[in-house]
């Protein structure tokens, strides 16, 4: 594992997504694939993205494209797909998930974003985990001996909560938001007031009790995927990605400071020598 890391070029990577980062410590055939894979997932996520605020005509002109695109990708991801064994449901529910995206405008309630999760973090991650699992024997990648969206679910989520108060203010700012409503009222806060905070308005309790819940709900995911990764039984290289993602993220949970904190963009994204300490750390 160790002779593996010293192969890694940190400075050439550490800008690069965190999947990106960890991914990176695997030999150069299966990380081709993760490409592969996750260029697919990226294409259908930013066509919603980028295409937020819509009428009720342009909301059927991307689902028109979404449709047309999911085909495509299926086309595309064929080989690698049969190569490396890999299920299709993941893009099936990445799809559902961006139809939602598409159809739906925020979440009602935090069960409606945990569902939504199934498609927006748990599929992406089931390949990552699926990559991690397949074991090479007799020229052929296998279907890991594990169930891969069980494995995944909650480090998924854990970090997708992560990456929701951490990329607040840039959200918001995008017209974008992922808190549900249910929890937006309970603690007294309005959408609104939320871009409000974003723009660098002054921060109320209620907000800080938002993120304050929203910090708990990460701490919970964050606790049954640290149990859920030491029960793998993987290879070296493959264990120590999960360790990576695990613990960068750890690292941005770490930064959230519900009582004093701004939740800006800077203020929660570690500088590339605090990631580059915590990977050290980690290996």
């Amino acid at each position: 594992m160790l002779n593996t890391a010293k192969d890694v070029d940190f400075q050439q990577i550490l800008k690069n997504p965190i999947l990106d980062i960890a991914a990176h410590f695997w030999e150069d055939e299966r990380y081709d694939a993760f490409k592969v894979c996750y260029k697919s997932m990226r294409v259908l996520d930013d066509l919603v993205d980028d295409n937020r605020v819509l009428s009720k005509t342009e909301r059927q002109q991307i689902l028109s494209k979404l449709y047309d695109m999911q085909s495509k990708v299926q086309l595309q991801l064929a080989e690698t797909r049969s190569k490396f064994n890999i299920p299709l449901w993941p893009w099936e529910r990445l799809f559902k998930a961006m139809v939602y995206d598409v159809s739906h405008s925020g979440f009602k309630t935090f069960q409606s974003f945990l569902d939504y999760c199934e498609g927006a973090a748990v599929a992406p991650a089931s390949i990552f985990m699926h990559l991690c699992g397949t074991i090479k024997k007799n020229g052929k990648y296998h279907i890991p001996d594990f169930d891969i969206k069980e494995s995944a679910r909650s480090l998924a989520i854990f970090c997708y909560i992560v990456h929701i108060i951490r990329d607040f203010q840039k959200d918001q700012n995008n017209n974008l938001n992922y808190f549900a409503d249910d929890l937006i009222e309970e603690n007294g806060v309005t959408k609104s007031t939320l871009k409000d905070i974003a723009a660098g308005g002054k921060i109320p309790t209620g907000f800080r009790n938002l993120m304050k819940k929203y910090h708990s709900l990460a701490g919970y995911y964050k606790n049954k995927a640290r149990t859920s990764l030491d029960q793998l039984d993987l290879e070296p290289r493959y264990a120590l990605s999960l360790e990576i993602i695990y613990n960068l993220y750890v690292q941005i949970f770490e930064k959230i400071d519900i009582s004093q904190g701004n939740f800006t963009t800077m203020e929660l994204n570690p500088s590339h020598e605090e990631v580059k300490k915590r990977i050290d750390a980690t290996i």
